[in-house]
Protein backbone atom coordinates (compact mmCIF):
# COMPACT_ATOMS: atom_id res chain seq x y z
CA UNK A 1 0.00 0.00 0.00
CA UNK A 2 2.83 2.52 1.01
CA UNK A 3 4.33 1.79 -2.21
CA UNK A 4 1.17 2.30 -4.43
CA UNK A 5 0.60 5.32 -2.81
CA UNK A 6 4.02 6.92 -3.34
CA UNK A 7 4.18 5.95 -7.07
CA UNK A 8 0.76 7.33 -7.56
CA UNK A 9 1.86 10.46 -5.96
CA UNK A 10 4.76 10.78 -8.11
CA UNK A 11 2.43 10.26 -11.37
CA UNK A 12 0.37 13.79 -9.85
CA UNK A 13 3.72 15.34 -9.77
CA UNK A 14 4.74 14.47 -12.90
CA UNK A 15 1.35 15.33 -14.51
CA UNK A 16 2.20 18.71 -12.69
CA UNK A 17 5.19 19.51 -14.29
CA UNK A 18 4.22 18.60 -17.59
CA UNK A 19 1.42 20.82 -17.13
CA UNK A 20 3.22 23.71 -15.80
CA UNK A 21 6.20 23.04 -18.81
CA UNK A 22 2.70 23.47 -21.46
CA UNK A 23 1.81 26.63 -19.41
CA UNK A 24 5.25 28.15 -19.57
CA UNK A 25 6.02 27.39 -23.65
CA UNK A 26 2.37 29.00 -24.27
CA UNK A 27 3.18 32.31 -22.36
CA UNK A 28 6.96 32.19 -23.66
CA UNK A 29 5.37 31.71 -27.44
CA UNK A 30 2.92 34.17 -27.14
CA UNK A 31 4.68 36.85 -25.67
CA UNK A 32 7.74 36.23 -28.54
CA UNK A 33 4.80 36.59 -31.22
CA UNK A 34 3.58 39.86 -29.38
CA UNK A 35 6.70 41.12 -29.47
CA UNK A 36 7.91 40.15 -33.10
CA UNK A 37 4.48 40.61 -34.05
CA UNK A 38 4.99 44.00 -36.20
CA UNK A 39 8.18 42.42 -38.37
CA UNK A 40 7.85 38.72 -38.64
CA UNK A 41 4.12 36.83 -38.44
CA UNK A 42 3.49 34.29 -36.09
CA UNK A 43 4.14 30.69 -37.26
CA UNK A 44 0.57 29.58 -36.89
CA UNK A 45 -0.99 32.47 -37.66
CA UNK A 46 -3.02 32.07 -41.28
CA UNK A 47 -1.75 34.39 -43.86
CA UNK A 48 -4.20 36.51 -45.15
CA UNK A 49 -5.47 35.22 -48.34
CA UNK A 50 -3.98 37.08 -51.36
CA UNK A 51 -3.54 35.62 -55.07
CA UNK A 52 -0.29 38.46 -54.88
CA UNK A 53 1.38 40.94 -53.32
CA UNK A 54 1.11 44.43 -54.70
CA UNK A 55 2.84 47.77 -55.13
CA UNK A 56 1.38 51.32 -56.17
CA UNK A 57 2.63 52.67 -59.45
CA UNK A 58 2.38 55.94 -58.29
CA UNK A 59 -0.49 56.82 -60.68
CA UNK A 60 -4.36 57.05 -58.40
CA UNK A 61 -6.57 56.26 -61.55
CA UNK A 62 -4.30 53.39 -62.77
CA UNK A 63 -4.33 51.98 -58.78
CA UNK A 64 -7.71 51.96 -58.66
CA UNK A 65 -8.51 49.87 -61.66
CA UNK A 66 -5.63 47.44 -60.60
CA UNK A 67 -6.98 47.44 -57.25
CA UNK A 68 -3.35 48.55 -55.09
CA UNK A 69 -0.84 48.24 -58.16
CA UNK A 70 1.67 45.98 -60.04
CA UNK A 71 1.97 42.34 -58.58
CA UNK A 72 5.12 41.92 -57.23
CA UNK A 73 7.36 38.27 -57.96
CA UNK A 74 5.34 38.43 -62.13
CA UNK A 75 5.92 39.54 -65.22
CA UNK A 76 3.51 42.59 -66.46
CA UNK A 77 3.73 43.83 -69.87
CA UNK A 78 2.92 47.40 -71.10
CA UNK A 79 2.25 47.06 -74.38
CA UNK A 80 1.95 49.78 -76.83
CA UNK A 81 2.80 52.21 -79.48
CA UNK A 82 5.40 54.97 -79.47
CA UNK A 83 4.31 57.66 -77.30
CA UNK A 84 1.75 56.00 -75.18
CA UNK A 85 2.82 56.45 -71.78
CA UNK A 86 5.02 52.53 -71.16
CA UNK A 87 7.86 54.63 -70.02
CA UNK A 88 6.50 57.33 -67.73
CA UNK A 89 4.18 54.32 -65.80
CA UNK A 90 7.57 52.12 -65.63
CA UNK A 91 9.28 55.49 -64.18
CA UNK A 92 6.45 56.25 -61.98
CA UNK A 93 6.78 52.22 -60.38
CA UNK A 94 10.80 52.85 -60.22
CA UNK A 95 10.75 56.03 -58.57
CA UNK A 96 8.20 54.53 -55.87
CA UNK A 97 10.40 51.34 -54.70
CA UNK A 98 13.64 53.95 -55.37
CA UNK A 99 12.46 56.07 -52.68
CA UNK A 100 11.58 53.30 -50.45
CA UNK A 101 15.65 52.18 -50.52
CA UNK A 102 15.08 49.51 -52.77
CA UNK A 103 17.36 48.61 -55.74
CA UNK A 104 15.92 48.27 -59.51
CA UNK A 105 17.38 47.55 -62.67
CA UNK A 106 16.73 49.09 -65.97
CA UNK A 107 17.83 46.49 -68.97
CA UNK A 108 17.73 49.51 -71.66
CA UNK A 109 17.95 47.48 -75.45
CA UNK A 110 18.54 50.73 -77.67
CA UNK A 111 19.77 53.47 -74.74
CA UNK A 112 16.89 55.28 -74.79
CA UNK A 113 16.79 55.97 -71.19
CA UNK A 114 17.49 59.54 -70.30
CA UNK A 115 19.07 59.99 -67.11
CA UNK A 116 17.73 63.79 -66.59
CA UNK A 117 14.14 62.63 -66.94
CA UNK A 118 14.46 59.45 -65.50
CA UNK A 119 15.89 62.34 -62.17
CA UNK A 120 12.98 64.32 -62.96
CA UNK A 121 10.42 61.90 -62.45
CA UNK A 122 11.30 61.04 -59.51
CA UNK A 123 13.72 57.98 -59.56
CA UNK A 124 16.78 57.69 -57.12
CA UNK A 125 19.53 57.24 -59.86
CA UNK A 126 21.97 55.86 -56.42
CA UNK A 127 19.36 52.51 -56.55
CA UNK A 128 18.96 51.77 -60.00
CA UNK A 129 21.06 49.67 -61.94
CA UNK A 130 21.33 51.07 -65.75
CA UNK A 131 22.17 48.00 -68.23
CA UNK A 132 22.71 49.61 -71.56
CA UNK A 133 22.96 46.78 -74.48
CA UNK A 134 24.98 47.36 -77.81
CA UNK A 135 27.13 50.19 -76.63
CA UNK A 136 30.51 48.19 -77.30
CA UNK A 137 33.43 49.62 -79.30
CA UNK A 138 32.78 50.84 -82.67
CA UNK A 139 34.70 48.61 -85.38
CA UNK A 140 36.72 50.08 -88.22
CA UNK A 141 34.07 50.80 -91.44
CA UNK A 142 34.17 48.20 -94.22
CA UNK A 143 33.16 49.21 -97.60
CA UNK A 144 33.13 46.84 -101.06
CA UNK A 145 37.07 45.93 -101.19
CA UNK A 146 38.67 48.47 -98.67
CA UNK A 147 38.31 48.15 -94.78
CA UNK A 148 40.20 51.08 -93.08
CA UNK A 149 42.83 50.23 -91.17
CA UNK A 150 42.02 51.05 -87.14
CA UNK A 151 45.50 52.93 -86.63
CA UNK A 152 43.69 55.68 -88.43
CA UNK A 153 40.56 55.49 -86.00
CA UNK A 154 43.19 55.68 -82.97
CA UNK A 155 44.51 59.45 -82.41
CA UNK A 156 47.72 59.47 -82.02
CA UNK A 157 49.44 60.00 -78.23
CA UNK A 158 50.70 63.44 -76.93
CA UNK A 159 54.08 64.33 -77.30
CA UNK A 160 56.35 65.85 -74.71
CA UNK A 161 57.77 69.17 -75.61
CA UNK A 162 61.35 69.99 -74.56
CA UNK A 163 60.47 72.37 -71.85
CA UNK A 164 57.67 69.78 -70.63
CA UNK A 165 54.69 71.01 -72.32
CA UNK A 166 52.09 69.15 -73.61
CA UNK A 167 51.79 69.37 -77.40
CA UNK A 168 50.31 67.53 -80.41
CA UNK A 169 51.74 66.28 -83.50
CA UNK A 170 52.92 67.90 -86.27
CA UNK A 171 50.80 69.08 -88.91
CA UNK A 172 52.83 67.32 -91.53
CA UNK A 173 52.75 64.60 -89.78
CA UNK A 174 48.77 63.86 -89.55
CA UNK A 175 48.42 63.87 -93.48
CA UNK A 176 51.03 60.90 -93.35
CA UNK A 177 48.64 57.91 -94.99
CA UNK A 178 46.05 59.92 -95.78
CA UNK A 179 46.78 59.06 -99.70
CA UNK A 180 47.00 55.74 -99.18
CA UNK A 181 43.71 55.73 -97.14
CA UNK A 182 42.14 57.59 -99.54
CA UNK A 183 42.86 55.84 -102.63
CA UNK A 184 40.60 52.72 -101.81
CA UNK A 185 37.84 54.90 -101.82
CA UNK A 186 38.17 56.09 -105.20
CA UNK A 187 37.63 54.12 -108.57
CA UNK A 188 38.41 55.39 -111.88
CA UNK A 189 35.15 56.14 -113.70
CA UNK A 190 33.41 53.76 -115.85
CA UNK A 191 30.53 53.83 -117.58
CA UNK A 192 27.03 53.62 -115.99
CA UNK A 193 26.65 50.56 -118.47
CA UNK A 194 29.35 48.79 -117.45
CA UNK A 195 29.04 50.11 -113.84
CA UNK A 196 25.33 50.68 -112.81
CA UNK A 197 26.45 50.91 -108.95
CA UNK A 198 27.71 54.22 -110.11
CA UNK A 199 24.78 56.09 -110.85
CA UNK A 200 24.10 56.06 -106.78
CA UNK A 201 26.54 56.57 -104.21
CA UNK A 202 24.59 53.59 -101.56
CA UNK A 203 25.06 49.98 -102.95
CA UNK A 204 21.91 48.43 -105.29
CA UNK A 205 21.64 45.13 -103.43
CA UNK A 206 18.71 44.48 -101.28
CA UNK A 207 18.30 42.67 -98.60
CA UNK A 208 15.56 39.76 -98.23
CA UNK A 209 14.70 38.18 -95.19
CA UNK A 210 13.17 35.30 -94.32
CA UNK A 211 11.64 34.77 -90.67
CA UNK A 212 11.47 31.01 -89.67
CA UNK A 213 8.74 30.94 -86.69
CA UNK A 214 10.23 28.11 -85.39
CA UNK A 215 12.99 29.57 -83.96
CA UNK A 216 14.92 32.87 -83.75
CA UNK A 217 17.50 32.70 -86.73
CA UNK A 218 17.27 34.52 -89.91
CA UNK A 219 17.80 33.57 -93.24
CA UNK A 220 19.35 35.86 -95.12
CA UNK A 221 20.04 36.02 -98.86
CA UNK A 222 22.62 38.57 -99.78
CA UNK A 223 26.34 37.89 -99.52
CA UNK A 224 27.37 40.95 -96.60
CA UNK A 225 26.65 40.77 -93.41
CA UNK A 226 22.74 40.97 -92.54
CA UNK A 227 21.65 44.50 -91.35
CA UNK A 228 20.11 43.26 -88.60
CA UNK A 229 22.62 41.37 -87.01
CA UNK A 230 23.23 44.25 -84.73
CA UNK A 231 19.64 44.02 -83.51
CA UNK A 232 20.00 40.00 -82.61
CA UNK A 233 23.29 40.97 -80.57
CA UNK A 234 21.35 43.63 -78.97
CA UNK A 235 18.46 41.42 -78.12
CA UNK A 236 21.10 38.76 -77.02
CA UNK A 237 22.77 40.62 -74.55
CA UNK A 238 19.19 42.14 -73.01
CA UNK A 239 18.11 38.48 -72.40
CA UNK A 240 21.51 37.51 -70.90
CA UNK A 241 21.52 40.63 -68.43
CA UNK A 242 18.11 39.72 -67.01
CA UNK A 243 19.06 36.14 -66.81
CA UNK A 244 22.02 36.68 -64.97
CA UNK A 245 19.96 39.70 -63.04
CA UNK A 246 17.55 37.41 -61.80
CA UNK A 247 19.98 34.61 -60.74
CA UNK A 248 21.94 37.46 -58.52
CA UNK A 249 18.73 38.54 -56.54
CA UNK A 250 18.34 41.50 -54.66
CA UNK A 251 16.50 43.43 -57.30
CA UNK A 252 12.80 44.55 -56.20
CA UNK A 253 12.11 45.47 -60.43
CA UNK A 254 13.31 44.78 -63.33
CA UNK A 255 12.19 46.77 -66.42
CA UNK A 256 13.29 45.47 -69.75
CA UNK A 257 12.38 47.40 -72.44
CA UNK A 258 11.67 46.48 -75.75
CA UNK A 259 9.98 49.49 -76.74
CA UNK A 260 12.51 49.86 -80.05
CA UNK A 261 11.77 46.45 -81.44
CA UNK A 262 9.24 46.22 -83.85
CA UNK A 263 6.86 42.89 -83.39
CA UNK A 264 8.77 40.36 -86.12
CA UNK A 265 12.04 40.44 -83.48
CA UNK A 266 10.09 40.54 -80.32
CA UNK A 267 7.52 37.84 -80.98
CA UNK A 268 10.63 35.30 -81.82
CA UNK A 269 11.63 35.43 -78.53
CA UNK A 270 11.45 31.59 -77.20
CA UNK A 271 8.52 31.11 -74.34
CA UNK A 272 10.78 28.91 -72.77
CA UNK A 273 13.24 31.98 -71.94
CA UNK A 274 9.32 34.33 -70.68
CA UNK A 275 8.50 31.04 -68.30
CA UNK A 276 12.03 30.76 -66.85
CA UNK A 277 11.93 34.43 -66.21
CA UNK A 278 8.70 34.08 -64.74
CA UNK A 279 9.76 30.97 -62.22
CA UNK A 280 12.53 33.12 -61.19
CA UNK A 281 10.39 36.35 -60.55
CA UNK A 282 8.66 34.14 -58.07
CA UNK A 283 11.37 32.48 -56.14
CA UNK A 284 13.27 36.31 -55.98
CA UNK A 285 10.05 38.20 -55.30
CA UNK A 286 11.51 40.66 -57.91
CA UNK A 287 8.78 42.79 -60.83
CA UNK A 288 9.67 42.43 -64.25
CA UNK A 289 8.22 44.85 -66.29
CA UNK A 290 8.13 44.40 -70.33
CA UNK A 291 7.56 47.38 -72.12
CA UNK A 292 7.03 46.05 -76.16
CA UNK A 293 4.75 46.84 -79.29
CA UNK A 294 2.92 43.56 -78.32
CA UNK A 295 2.63 41.21 -76.42
CA UNK A 296 5.39 39.01 -76.11
CA UNK A 297 5.30 36.54 -72.70
CA UNK A 298 1.26 35.54 -73.31
CA UNK A 299 0.59 32.91 -70.42
CA UNK A 300 3.80 33.87 -68.17
CA UNK A 301 2.37 37.06 -68.00
CA UNK A 302 0.69 38.05 -64.69
CA UNK A 303 -0.80 41.47 -66.04
CA UNK A 304 -1.17 43.16 -69.06
CA UNK A 305 -1.76 46.71 -69.65
CA UNK A 306 -2.67 48.00 -73.45
CA UNK A 307 -1.24 51.55 -73.78
CA UNK A 308 -3.01 53.53 -76.08
CA UNK A 309 -1.52 56.52 -78.27
CA UNK A 310 -1.41 59.68 -76.28
CA UNK A 311 -2.54 62.78 -76.88
CA UNK A 312 -1.16 66.13 -76.41
CA UNK A 313 -2.62 68.84 -73.75
CA UNK A 314 -4.25 71.74 -75.11
CA UNK A 315 -3.69 74.08 -72.24
CA UNK A 316 -1.19 76.18 -74.24
CA UNK A 317 -0.95 77.52 -77.54
CA UNK A 318 2.81 77.74 -78.23
CA UNK A 319 4.15 75.19 -75.06
CA UNK A 320 4.20 71.91 -74.72
CA UNK A 321 2.88 70.84 -71.54
CA UNK A 322 2.31 67.01 -71.40
CA UNK A 323 0.44 64.24 -72.57
CA UNK A 324 -2.91 62.37 -71.89
CA UNK A 325 -2.96 58.54 -71.57
CA UNK A 326 -5.08 55.85 -71.68
CA UNK A 327 -4.47 52.37 -70.43
CA UNK A 328 -6.66 49.52 -70.33
CA UNK A 329 -6.26 45.99 -68.38
CA UNK A 330 -6.12 43.91 -71.73
CA UNK A 331 -5.66 40.27 -69.41
CA UNK A 332 -4.81 39.66 -65.83
CA UNK A 333 -3.88 35.44 -64.55
CA UNK A 334 -5.49 35.48 -61.59
CA UNK A 335 -8.11 38.16 -61.21
CA UNK A 336 -9.47 38.50 -57.24
CA UNK A 337 -12.81 37.36 -57.16
CA UNK A 338 -15.22 39.72 -55.21
CA UNK A 339 -17.50 36.63 -53.91
CA UNK A 340 -16.17 33.57 -52.36
CA UNK A 341 -18.55 31.49 -54.95
CA UNK A 342 -15.78 30.20 -58.28
CA UNK A 343 -17.79 29.39 -61.04
CA UNK A 344 -17.13 26.21 -63.24
CA UNK A 345 -17.48 27.75 -66.31
CA UNK A 346 -15.63 30.39 -67.71
CA UNK A 347 -16.70 33.38 -67.07
CA UNK A 348 -18.19 36.15 -70.21
CA UNK A 349 -15.67 38.64 -71.78
CA UNK A 350 -16.17 42.01 -70.92
CA UNK A 351 -18.69 44.48 -72.55
CA UNK A 352 -17.66 47.42 -70.99
CA UNK A 353 -14.32 48.79 -71.25
CA UNK A 354 -14.83 51.98 -68.53
CA UNK A 355 -14.47 49.79 -65.56
CA UNK A 356 -10.78 48.01 -66.81
CA UNK A 357 -9.39 51.61 -67.87
CA UNK A 358 -8.09 54.43 -66.66
CA UNK A 359 -7.43 57.84 -67.89
CA UNK A 360 -4.19 60.03 -66.69
CA UNK A 361 -1.99 62.81 -67.53
CA UNK A 362 2.22 63.21 -67.50
CA UNK A 363 3.61 66.38 -67.56
CA UNK A 364 6.60 68.12 -68.56
CA UNK A 365 9.17 69.53 -65.99
CA UNK A 366 9.16 72.93 -66.92
CA UNK A 367 5.32 73.01 -67.29
CA UNK A 368 4.88 72.99 -62.80
CA UNK A 369 1.92 71.34 -61.04
CA UNK A 370 -1.11 72.62 -62.13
Amino acid sequence: MVQEGLRANSERANIRRKRFAMSAAAAIRLQIESDLAARIPAALTPAPRVVRPIAPTGIDALDAVLRGGLPLGAITELVGPECSGRTTLALKFVAGMTQAGRVCAWIDLSNALDPASAAAAGVDLAQLLWVRCGTAKPTAPRTQGFSLPEKYLTPAPAIKGLHGGGCGGHPRGEVKGLAAAVSGLLRPETPEADNPAARCAESQRRERRSFDARDCRVATSARGPSRTAGVWARLDQALRAADLLLQAGGFSAIVLDLGSLTPEFAVRVPLAAWFRYRAAAERTQSSILLLAQCGCAKSSAELTLRMAPGEALREETTVFTGMAHCVEVERRRFASAEENVVPLRKPPQRVHVGAHAANWQSRTAWAGVR
